[in-house]
């Protein structure tokens, strides 16, 4: 089946609804804004502003409102295309019906807490269950709906779950990797792991997917880098917004925020103070806190110190 993904602005979404209101569909996944069923493709638009066209009118019908895509404006090395959709690494058209290995991370962008990575499989029986359970991108879900969910997903699937704390994530950066290189090297032990769980319990599948956080070439530079290499037989695939595109995705997505949550709490609960998520001034202002009751090495040891936060907390 084929699919696009878009991210629209909240009164495009809007308009959107009211201009597929002949199709709308009664039913509405959650977290959804509105779900329609067209002649040529189906329509999902979350409330985070993702919108999955599936069929084989996606791509004509998602083009109609490309122009309405807010501009980006940030200069980190994000989840980009890297013209990925004229390259081999592009998922196939089928790759929903395919049973994939999916691979996702978080707390990328937050000062406080550790980097997660989760790679997971599902057979098709455990797909078709964790679709009842409304599985989708942990970032369209609330965090105590992903605490009740992830146990069970833990329970459903098989995964590997690597975390990088920060005092680690901090010597890394200081011996000049980047975010990118760290966050591939995970993923990629991630993905090793798995494989060898598959190996080992007899579980088949036909490729992995990555949720994108850089191009293909780049990261196969990155692990070249420090010595590792691709080496299984079966494809490596590559797509942003990859947990809309296969459930594999989804549940790792879930499994990595429910992993970083976890980390918050224990860092909560050891400081006792307020540990907030996110880079922002309150950010800013919960840092401060920490850095005069505790130190500036428990501090260290608690966030991603090249951010530009530590320059303002330290002034």
């Amino acid at each position: 089946m084929s699919y696009e993904v878009i991210n629209v602005q909240t009164k495009t979404a809007s308009k959107m609804k009211s201009h597929y209101a002949t199709y709308i569909k009664d039913k509405v996944p959650q977290g959804a804004l509105f779900a329609a069923k067209l002649p040529q493709c189906s329509i999902t638009a979350y409330k985070s502003g993702k919108i999955l066209f599936q069929g084989k009118g996606a791509s004509t019908e998602a083009a109609k409102w490309e122009h309405t895509k807010p501009a980006s404006t940030s200069k980190k090395e994000t989840k980009t295309s890297n013209s990925v959709d004229d390259h081999k690494y592009y998922p196939p058209q089928n790759i929903e019906e395919q049973i994939i290995l999916g691979s996702d991370e978080t707390g990328t962008g937050d000062y406080f807490g550790p980097m997660t990575v989760v790679c997971v499989h599902l057979t098709k029986e455990q797909m078709a269950t964790i679709d009842s359970w409304g599985v989708r991108d942990s970032k369209t879900i609330k965090d105590d709906v992903i605490r009740k969910l992830a146990p069970r997903l833990v329970n459903e699937c098989t995964y590997s779950l690597l975390v990088l704390k920060n005092e680690k994530y901090n010597a890394m950066q200081e011996k000049g990797m980047n975010q990118g290189q760290m966050k591939a090297l995970l993923h990629h032990q991630a993905i090793m792991n798995v494989m060898q769980k598959c190996t080992e319990n007899n579980l088949d599948f036909q490729g992995t997917l990555i949720d994108q956080f850089v191009g293909p070439a780049r990261y196969f530079e990155y692990l070249s880098s420090k010595g590792k290499s691709w080496k299984s037989d079966k494809p490596l695939y590559f797509a942003t917004k990859a947990e809309g595109i296969h459930p594999s995705v989804a549940a790792a997505s879930i499994l990595a925020r429910y992993s970083f949550l976890q980390e918050m709490d224990r860092l909560e609960a050891n400081l006792g103070k307020p540990i907030l998520k996110g880079a922002g001034p309150n950010v800013d202002r919960a840092a401060k806190d920490i850095l005069k009751s505790h130190g500036q090495e428990t501090l260290y040891n608690i966030v991603k110190w090249h951010f530009s936060n530590t320059k303002r907390v330290m002034q």
